[in-house]
């Protein structure tokens, strides 16, 4: 096998696929290489039973600004428009609808006056009051006894979105696309990558776990939280830390909920808010959650102890980065938050400690009907930077300018997947003195 390439992605899943599509499909480069660890791509982060299986554009996560949800519903729109124009319907995309709702007069009168500034971003974006979410979500209003429940309910929202996404199907059908584009390209699985080295041509080296090579011009790292390892070994991004927050998720029984439903995030909090919706991937069940929990590897496996890793121990075993932890553990909300979710993920009183916040979007769910969704969720890269001595939330990358981009994609990386693909493309072609068809991904995507 010819092993030089003009552009690697380590990485396959959504965002190292979505990338690949976009190089293939609108670039005049020859040849792209894929590299991803596992035996099939996206196994991990993008796998159905990883993610919250939504395209998150601003329009129910509370944790959003009206500026972000601008930035992020361009990125939503153009994933949806490609699952829809490639005829994905009910295969990756779902059409469902989706609610934001606050519960008590605190929570309604911040989803009241959010939707009055959100409503201009969002077309279509409905007000619901109590009765109205009675008729579409009865069991959000019904209470143990089966009367309504007593607090205030409000909601922001759509009675029917293109909202949800399985993005282990739509990384398939990236990959597809991009091969299909450009018969040139390779897929390698099973490929760890262990070592990257420059050339004395400039170009790269990449070695792999088996002692396999591959040679590229271009390398752009998509490897979730492996991604800040490689650059470290690289001897990049020496002043970032890696917070993981694994999530995790319980299972009700039936479609106990027709669509989406997010409840108000606490500002105080950098992880996302309970949310329950119908799983897509696995008819007959609704999920709760996510729970969110750190822990000493980057990715989650089946036994407690397995994975763990000494790559993040090398990483965050700094000052900068312990710091950063114990400031987050001195606010008493944080703290209590903290080891709630610790908690959850007990056996037998771990449940019984999460149904009092599941119970928030369900009041009648019972006990027995709530098991813990073992082999879901999986783990997030929270990026610490050590110089400022914050958490950073959301999407980091470290550019070279030497042929060699790292990408951190925590959520909402998968909704802005072909948004991060249309920037790294136009890095990659002006390094390359490659072109980009940038007009025809416009006029594809809407």
């Amino acid at each position: 096998m010819d092993n030089n390439f003009d552009v690697a992605i380590i990485g396959g899943g959504i965002s190292g696929c979505a990338t690949f599509y976009t190089l293939s499909e609108y670039t005049d480069i020859n040849k792209i290489v894929l590299l991803e660890k596992c035996d099939k791509l996206a196994s991990i982060s993008s796998s159905s039973k990883a993610n919250s299986q939504t395209i998150h554009d601003g329009s129910i996560e509370t944790n959003y600004t009206a500026q972000k949800a601008k930035k992020v519903k361009i990125s939503a729109d153009k994933l949806m428009h490609y699952a829809l124009n490639k005829g994905l319907q009910n295969k990756a995309i779902f059409k469902m609808q989706k609610l934001a709702i606050g519960v008590g007069d605190e929570e309604c009168e911040f989803i009241t006056n959010r939707h009055k500034e959100f409503s201009e971003i969002f077309d279509g974006l409905k007000f619901f009051n109590k009765n109205e979410i009675k008729k579409i979500e009865p069991k959000i209003i019904e209470s143990m006894n089966g009367d309504d429940r007593i607090e205030n309910v409000v909601a922001s929202g759509y009675n029917e979105s293109w909202c949800g996404m399985n993005f282990e199907v739509l990384s398939d059908n990236f990959a597809k696309e991009a091969i299909k584009a450009n018969p040139n390209n390779k897929i390698i699985t099973n490929f760890k990558v262990t070592k990257i080295k420059q050339n004395a041509d400039g170009s790269y080296m990449i070695q792999s776990n088996d002692n396999s090579i591959i040679n590229a011009k271009f390398i752009l790292v998509n490897a979730g939280s492996y991604s800040l390892p490689l650059a470290q070994k690289c001897g990049y991004g020496k002043d970032l830390g890696c917070l993981p927050v694994a999530g995790s998720f319980y299972f009700v029984p039936g479609s106990i909920l027709r669509g989406k439903v997010y409840t108000v995030q606490n500002p105080k909090l950098p992880f996302a808010a309970l949310h329950g919706d119908p799983d897509i991937a696995l008819s007959g069940h609704t999920r709760l959650g996510p729970t969110a929990i750190t822990m000493p590897k980057l990715e989650r496996s089946e036994h407690l102890f397995g994975n763990l890793s000494s790559e993040l121990l090398l990483i965050d075993f700094k000052l900068g980065a312990l710091k950063v932890g114990l400031d987050l553990l001195k606010d008493s909300e944080i703290r209590s938050y903290v080891f709630r979710n610790i908690a959850f993920e007990l056996p037998i009183i771990g449940k019984r400690i999460f149904i009092k916040d599941a119970r928030k979007i369900i009041p009648s769910l019972k006990l027995q009907d709530l098991t813990y969704a073992k082999g879901f969720g999986e783990v997030r890269p929270q990026v610490i930077d050590m110089s400022s001595k914050k958490l950073e939330l959301g999407e980091k990358k470290i550019i070279t300018k030497k042929g060699l981009t790292f990408n951190m994609t925590p959520s909402p990386g998968a909704t802005s997947c072909l948004g991060n693909a249309e920037i790294d493309t136009i890095e990659i072609v002006k390094y390359l003195n490659k072109s980009f068809d940038i007009d025809r991904f416009y006029s594809d995507l809407k």
